[in-house]
C-alpha cells in the first residue's frame, strides 16, 4: 500500500482523469478501505482542492472548481503540451509577459527527461517575426464573459480609415484567425464582426440581450475576411480535392469547400482581378470560373501575356 502522501497525489490524478468516480471504483484502484478513502478526500479539502461528493447508490466524487487555482498532476504528453502551447503564446503580443512568466514556473518543476524535451523544443522553435495587432487579454475576457452570460457591450471602436464610433452590441462568440481575433456580434439591423485590437479600452457590459438566430461564427468571420471587404468576388472549381486546395490557399484568404472526392470549390475575394487571376494560375490545378465574368476576361489577358513572355523568351538570340 502507498504511504498517505503518494496516496493522495494518486487519488489527485485520478479525480483529474475523469469527471465523476464512484467511491468503490476509487477505494479499489487506491486498495483501501471506503473509510480511509473519506479521510484522503477531507485531507485533499483541507489542502484546497474542491473535492464534491454526491450521496446515494449513484453517488461518488468529483473534482470541482474553487476559489484558488490548486496545483495541477499532468502526465508526460500533457505536460510538453502546455510547454509548446506556452512556448507559441510567447510569441503573441499581449499575453507575452504572462506566458512567460508561467512557463518559467512549468519549467522549473519538470522533471530532468521532460526538462530536456521542452529545451529541445525551445531550440528548435523560431517564431515568425512580424507587427502582430496588440490585444489584452484582460478584455478578451470580458467579452467571452459577455458571449456567454448574453450581456450586451459598449465600446469605442477604431474603423479601418481611423476614425472612432461607439458601438452597442449584442455579443456572439469570440473567433480566433491567424493572429487577429473578431467579435462576432448584433449591431444595429445585422450581424457584424469587429476587430479586437480595434477595440479601444474595456468594454462595459450592460442588460442581457435578446435571443436571436446567430450565424454560424467561424464561417460569418471567414466570409468578412476573405470576400466580404474588397470590391471583387470569386467562385471558382478547382479540379482537386478540398484538403489539397486548402493546404494550398490560407484560411484567412479564401473558403474551400469540397464538391465530391476529386472537386471543390473556392470562394475568394480581391480588390485587383490581375491579382486574383494569377494567384489561380499558381495554385497549379485546372479549374473553372463561375463568377464574376471580368476575372474571365482577365485570366484572357494573362494567358495572352503568358503566351507572349514564351514566345519572347523561346525565340532564338542573336
Amino acid at each position: 500500500m502507498l504511504d498517505t502522501s503518494a496516496r493522495l497525489l494518486r487519488l489527485l490524478s485520478i479525480l483529474q482523469g475523469r469527471a465523476e468516480w464512484s467511491g468503490a471504483e476509487l477505494a479499489q484502484r487506491l486498495q483501501v478501505t471506503p473509510r480511509t478513502l473519506r479521510r484522503d478526500v477531507t485531507r485533499l479539502r483541507e489542502l484546497g482542492y474542491p473535492v464534491e461528493a454526491s450521496p446515494g447508490v449513484a453517488g461518488g466524487y468529483r473534482l470541482g472548481a474553487g476559489s484558488v487555482l490548486p496545483p495541477l498532476l499532468l502526465d508526460d504528453d500533457e505536460a510538453v503540451a502546455v510547454v509548446l502551447s506556452l512556448r507559441t503564446a510567447t510569441s503573441m503580443t499581449g499575453v507575452a509577459e504572462t506566458s512567460l512568466r508561467a512557463l518559467a514556473k512549468l519549467e522549473r518543476i519538470l522533471p530532468a527527461r521532460l526538462r530536456e524535451r521542452a529545451a529541445a523544443l525551445r531550440q528548435a522553435t523560431v517564431p515568425l517575426g512580424g507587427p502582430d495587432p496588440t490585444v489584452d487579454p484582460g478584455m478578451l475576457a470580458v467579452i467571452a464573459e459577455a458571449c456567454h452570460s448574453r450581456h450586451r457591450l459598449t465600446f469605442e471602436y477604431r474603423r479601418r480609415d481611423g476614425s472612432r464610433s461607439v458601438r452597442d452590441v449584442e455579443p456572439h462568440r469570440l473567433v480566433h484567425a491567424g493572429r487577429r481575433w473578431y467579435l462576432v456580434a448584433y449591431s444595429g439591423d445585422d450581424w457584424r464582426t469587429f476587430r479586437a485590437d480595434r477595440i479601444t479600452g474595456m468594454p462595459a457590459p450592460g442588460p442581457r440581450c435578446p435571443p436571436r438566430d446567430p450565424p454560424d461564427a467561424a464561417a460569418f468571420v471567414a466570409d468578412a475576411i476573405t470576400t466580404s471587404v474588397y470590391r471583387h468576388r470569386a467562385r471558382v472549381v478547382i479540379e482537386a480535392p478540398a484538403d489539397v486546395v486548402a493546404e494550398l490557399v490560407p484560411a484567412t484568404t479564401a473558403v474551400v469547400e469540397a464538391l465530391d472526392r476529386d472537386r471543390c470549390l473556392l470562394t475568394a475575394g480581391a480588390d485587383s482581378l490581375s491579382f486574383l487571376a494569377a494567384r489561380l494560375a499558381l495554385l497549379g490545378h485546372d479549374f473553372t470560373v463561375l463568377e464574376p465574368g471580368e476575372l474571365i476576361e482577365e485570366l484572357g489577358l494573362l494567358a495572352g501575356r503568358l503566351q507572349q513572355a514564351y514566345r519572347t523568351s523561346s525565340a532564338p538570340r542573336p
